[in-house]
């Protein structure tokens, strides 16, 4: 059950390149252990709009809070350092480490390490590597290169390693991109159960449906940089102009 008070708030957030205004005056907040979906067409402003909130990509105009506090062009290490984790559609592990180790780097980075990364670190901070693969199901594949995971597996890499700065928000982007329809709800209950499990609060971009409306507890529509629509997923789901736009249903 998510608390009142928001942990993340958005105001008046506004990206455009050129002439295309990608992100239109966006404006929410986030309460703690909340899980919503934000939702839209490709090309909707997704992507750019996780891309400011994470510091890869300035806002032209708004301002992000974090805990109150503005962090609004800070670098995307010094918010990861404050608890706020991403993951991408395109996976992002290291190939050629164990799956161990790929969790034992976002640790060691996370508790400002990074040197130790060296002939050290199979001895460093190795229960909680083992014990966020553990939490994702994967602790039987710690010894295995992430490269010859299955891709089921990969997610759950990710998600462990998304999980190594112990955040208190997740930034999901299109978490079940690639996976075969019925890995999509398990890996998304998964996350669903450990956000739980943890209090932590949830904002992820997803395509499929029958996902979104399984999981989110509720739902923001993006279309054309704006928010069309922003409420639990049985108002979105009758709300006309999302129909229209995004359901491909007649208005």
């Amino acid at each position: 059950m998510a608390e009142t008070t928001p942990v993340l708030e958005v105001v008046d957030v506004r990206r455009a390149f050129g002439g295309v205004r990608a992100v239109d005056g966006v404006s929410f907040a986030l309460a703690r252990g909340e899980i919503r979906a934000l939702i839209g067409p490709n090309g909707a402003g997704k992507s750019t709009f996780f891309n400011i909130l994470t510091g890869q990509l300035r806002a032209d105009a708004g301002e992000v809070r974090w805990r109150g506090r503005r962090i609004t062009g800070l670098p995307p290490h010094a918010i990861w350092r404050l608890g706020i984790s991403r993951t991408f559609q395109i996976t992002a592990t290291f190939a050629t480490l164990s799956a161990l180790e790929n969790v034992q780097v976002a640790r060691l980075s996370h508790a400002g390490r990074s040197r130790a990364l060296l002939t050290p670190a199979a001895r460093l901070e190795v229960a909680p590597s083992r014990a966020l693969l553990e939490q994702v199901g994967l602790l039987e594949q710690a010894a295995r290169q992430a490269g010859v995971l299955a891709y089921g597996d990969l997610k759950k890499l990710e998600l462990a390693i998304a999980l190594a700065n112990d955040p208190a928000l997740l930034l999901l982007d299109e978490p079940t991109a690639g996976m075969a329809p019925g890995e999509r709800g398990a890996l998304m209950a998964l996350t669903a159960r450990i956000a739980r499990e943890r209090g932590l609060t949830v904002l992820f971009t997803e395509h499929d449906m029958d996902v979104v409306f399984a999981v989110a507890e509720r739902i923001m529509v993006l279309h054309q940089g704006r928010v069309i629509a922003d409420g639990p997923p049985a108002s979105v789901r009758a709300d006309r102009e999302v129909q229209a736009v995004y359901l491909g249903e007649a208005p």
